[in-house]
C-alpha cells in the first residue's frame, strides 16, 4: 500500500514538473543604459531638447522685454497704441507657448524623436529578449522596471545579463 501511494505522488509531483512554467525576470531599464546605441540615442535627444528650449526661452524673454518696454512707455502712450501694444505682446507670448507645445507637447517633436532614435535599440532589445525566450523556453519573462510591481526578485531569475550578451555587449557588473 506504501509503494502504490509513494509512486502515485511521484507520478503527481513528475506530471506538475512537466506542466511547470518557465519564468525569468530582466530588466530593461539596465540593458538599455548599457547599450552604446541607446546612450548615443539620449545624448541626441538631450541636445536637441536642450537646443529647442533655448529657442523656447528667446521667445519668452522677447515677451518679457516688450512688456517692460510697454510699462515703461505706457504713460506716454494713447488708448489706441496701448491696444496695440497689449495685442503684439499677447501674440508674441502665445507664439512662444505654441511653440512650445509643438516642441514638448504630447505627441510633439520630441516625442516624435524620441520614437525615431529610441524605438530602434528597444527593438533591438525586445527581438533578443524574444530570442532568448525561444532558445531558453520562457513562458513569461517580467521586466523589474517597468510599471510591474516586483517586491523581491531572486537575483539568479534576472536574465538582463544573457539579453545584453546576445546583443553582443559585456556586462558594466554594477548589478
Amino acid at each position: 500500500m506504501k509503494k502504490i501511494l509513494l509512486i502515485t505522488l511521484f507520478l503527481v509531483v513528475a506530471a506538475s514538473g512537466a506542466y511547470a512554467q518557465r519564468y525569468c525576470v530582466i530588466d530593461s531599464k539596465y540593458i538599455l543604459e548599457n547599450l552604446p546605441e541607446y546612450k548615443q540615442a539620449q545624448t541626441k535627444l538631450d541636445e536637441v531638447s536642450a537646443q529647442w528650449q533655448k529657442e523656447i526661452d528667446a521667445k519668452l524673454q522677447d515677451v518679457d522685454r516688450m512688456y517692460k518696454a510697454y510699462q515703461a512707455e505706457q504713460v506716454m502712450l494713447s488708448d489706441e497704441m496701448k491696444k496695440k501694444r497689449e495685442e503684439e505682446i499677447i501674440k508674441k507670448e502665445k507664439e512662444a507657448k505654441e511653440l512650445q507645445k509643438k516642441r514638448f507637447g504630447f505627441e510633439g517633436d520630441l516625442f516624435k524623436k524620441r520614437q525615431e532614435l529610441v524605438k530602434p535599440v528597444q527593438d533591438k532589445v525586445y527581438n533578443a529578449v524574444q530570442k532568448m525566450a525561444a532558445a531558453k523556453s520562457y513562458d513569461v519573462i517580467f521586466d523589474k522596471s517597468a510599471d510591474l510591481s516586483v517586491f523581491f526578485v531572486d537575483s539568479k531569475l534576472d536574465k538582463s545579463d544573457d539579453v545584453l550578451k546576445d546583443l553582443g555587449i559585456t556586462p558594466s557588473g554594477k548589478r
